[in-house]
């Protein structure tokens, strides 16, 4: 499988907001999120972002993190890049948040924001609005310790030539005591910009590939999950 070019990386952690280019470590570990703000992303008001629960706006959050680290942020003409990401917990804590606003007064006060945004694709949606993106998006159901299948699924889609470009990553919050039985091993949001048609000596960090076996490797060498993959991308971004 022909390399596919990491031209930008961004990420909400329990470290807060970050940006592949903004730093030299790395990390996502099962900790706390901090509130995400609408200051935290866009310098401007946006309406859409302001209305999105937690789990909704760190992903929307590392989306535009990443596309700024790429240089791809802005757009006039929309453009065939597709999002794809795992998770384990997905956005349950919207679903029972939302639910908890059910229940009062037989059921006569539920939000319509948070409805809104209760399935774990919800956020892609925004994303793809906000930054003119039309390619695949889709949220991939992931148990694997090392939380890349979404990063997987996204070079198959490459390979196939379903787009030149793709976002890839993960996303989960942690879960409460009101989750029982799932708990993700990874909190936050982390997205990658990866391009086929990009050259790798114009500015990148370097590309990914995947194995006969299903490996994801990062210039060849294999990675063993989604922390040393951030970490070996950034130990020598090259500017754009």
């Amino acid at each position: 499988m022909t390399g596919s070019v990491v031209a930008g990386i961004g990420w909400v952690t329990s470290q807060g907001p970050g940006r592949g280019r903004e730093a030299r470590e790395f990390s996502m570990t099962a900790d706390p999120i901090p509130p995400v703000t609408r200051e935290d992303v866009f310098p401007e008001p946006n309406l859409r972002f302001g209305r999105l629960p937690q789990y909704s706006r760190v992903g929307m959050a590392a989306v535009a993190f990443a596309l700024r680290d790429a240089g791809m942020e802005h757009w006039e003409t929309k453009r065939s890049a597709g999002i794809v990401a795992s998770t384990r917990a997905g956005c349950l804590a919207t679903d029972i948040e939302y639910y908890n606003t059910v229940l009062p007064e037989g059921g006569g006060l539920p939000s319509p924001n948070l409805f809104s945004c209760t399935l774990p694709t919800c956020f892609l949606g925004e994303a793809a609005i906000q930054f003119g993106l039309t390619g695949p998006t889709l949220i991939v159901s992931d148990s694997a310790e090392d939380a890349l299948s979404g990063v997987r699924m996204a070079l198959e889609s490459l390979s196939c030539g379903e787009c030149g470009t793709m976002l890839a990553g993960h996303i989960d919050l942690p879960a409460g005591p009101a989750i029982p039985g799932i708990r993700p091993p990874w909190a936050g949001g982390l997205f990658l910009v990866l391009e086929n048609a990009r050259d790798p000596a114009a500015g990148g960090y370097g590309t990914l590939d995947l194995s006969e076996g299903g490996a994801v490797r990062h210039d060849g060498v294999e990675i063993a999950d989604l922390n040393e993959l951030v970490r070996s991308c950034i130990g020598f971004p090259r500017p754009l």
